[in-house]
């Protein structure tokens, strides 16, 4: 709410408006289809796992199944147990999946449900796995499920069995499909050997048959989430998606962890290799650095482009720390950064960032996009960068707009290309340069026909 005076505002406490974010189960459920052949499963009405199914199709453009306790008023009252139970017996019966990843919603956490009980009360086949995360709606955001489900993966199966498997775990965050086949291409080209978990990569980017897959062939397996527990370490990429994870890896199974920021932009992505290549003793081969060299040689070709262009930058945390470093290394002013997760860590880390560059700029986390709107209309900038809803603040500002991060909604193919890696952040700088450029052209265009006229 602006007050009398244009650049004095009335801090709101109590209230959010269009925030960015969604909520907890949303992102436990995308975790869980990062399993094979695994059921996601909403301890709750109806609606709510309806519209988490529908969010993440909407932005994947894949079919998402998932089962429900399907609540009702007696279960409200009673508590979803028989439910829980029944559903449990149901989905192995019907769906025959390997394991079932139940997460709350507000309607259980709040009456109390207490899920572990429930579980060791279930009917469950032998061979089979439950699993389980707390997720309320009100606490965090989908970056928060999608941590406590991965979270949660550890503490129901990874086992160390005091025999080294050789490898070493990548927790990849909340990324696309499309960028866990990079970090996969990365890895297998220095030759080495690891679980990634989750992986939907394969599940939600699975190609067209002719045939419909309930479970398709990707998904990290049951087997190898049970084994990162002997692996010789664990790389956590994103502090806010994966650390948890990591840290319950630690502490479970005694596997050192090391957590970075996800792998996007040239010195995130150089902080990866070069942690992979110290934890493996294997080298970076030469295809890969060839690779840099392109992205190095595009930011030198394209640099007249963004240079001193400045960007307000909204999303998941794990995106805009890693997405804050590399528009600063482009030379671009990053001005303005909310995330809608809480976190001081946050705050910390980008203010961190951009005192180092001497770049004045605004970050908040647990923010929302009516404050980004009105600091943009205070001091504009250059160019907007963020999910689907800042469509509307682009417009309103009439502000070059780049679609990055989630969720993607109103356009389509973005979860299969990436943008981590060495590949992904060229096509950052090509989206960039574009929306930048074509803004030029439609001045240019506007002055010409002024000049007509």
């Amino acid at each position: 709410m602006l007050d009398a005076t244009p650049k004095e505002y009335v801090e709101r406490s109590g209230l959010v408006i269009n925030p960015a974010k969604t909520c907890q189960p949303v992102g436990a459920m995308y975790a869980a289809l990062g399993i094979h052949k695994c059921l996601p499963h909403s301890h709750g009405s109806q609606g709510c796992c309806a519209y988490h199914r529908k969010f993440l199709t909407r932005n994947f453009r894949d079919p998402v199944m998932a089962s429900t306790s399907s609540f009702t008023e007696g279960a409200a009252v009673f508590g979803g147990g028989n439910n829980l139970k029944t559903a449990i017996k149901n989905v192995f019966a019907i769906y025959n999946p390997d394991i079932i990843a139940i997460h709350t919603t507000c309607l259980s956490e709040t009456i109390g449900d207490d899920i572990p009980s429930f579980i060791m009360g279930a009917q469950i086949p032998e061979g089979k796995y439950v699993i389980h995360a707390n997720t309320p709606s009100y606490v965090g955001s989908h970056i928060t499920g999608f941590s406590n489900m991965v979270k949660g993966m550890v503490k129901y199966l990874s086992v160390n069995n005091k025999k080294s498997n050789g490898k070493f775990n990548v927790i990849p965050g909340f990324i696309n499909p499309g960028d866990m086949r990079e970090i996969k291409r990365l890895l297998n080209a220095m030759g080495v050997p690891f679980i990634l978990f989750p992986d939907t990569s394969g599940v939600l980017d699975a190609p067209m048959t002719g045939k419909f897959e309930l479970y398709p062939k990707g998904g990290a397996r049951v087997e190898d989430i049970i084994d990162a527990g002997n692996s010789t370490a664990t790389l956590a990429l994103g502090s806010f998606a994966s650390a948890d994870g990591a840290y319950e890896l630690e502490k479970k199974c005694k596997v050192p962890q090391k957590v970075l920021k996800t792998p996007i932009g040239i010195k995130a992505t150089d902080d990866f290799l070069m942690t992979v290549s110290k934890l493996t003793g294997r080298e970076i081969p030469e295809e890969v650095e060839e690779e840099r060299g392109q992205l190095v040689d595009v930011m030198v070709d394209c640099h007249y482009h963004y240079h001193g262009k400045s960007v307000a930058l909204f999303g998941d945390p794990d995106l805009l720390i890693a997405l804050t470093e590399f528009t600063i290394n482009l030379g671009m002013i990053p001005k303005y950064i909310v995330t809608g997760t809480p976190g001081d860590s946050f705050e910390n880390e980008i203010k961190e960032m951009l005192d180092a560059a001497g770049i004045e700029g605004k970050v908040k986390a647990l923010g929302d996009l009516f404050t980004l709107h009105q600091w943009m209309k205070e001091e504009p900038v250059d160019l907007l960068m963020g999910g689907t809803h800042g469509k509307y603040i682009a417009r309103a500002e009439d502000v070059p707009f780049v679609r990055i991060g989630f969720p993607i909604l109103d356009r389509s193919v973005h979860s299969y290309l990436p943008i981590t890696g060495y590949r992904g952040a060229m096509r950052v700088i090509e989206m960039i340069s574009n929306a930048l450029l074509d803004r030029q052209d439609r001045d240019a265009a506007d002055e010409d026909m002024e000049l007509i006229m």
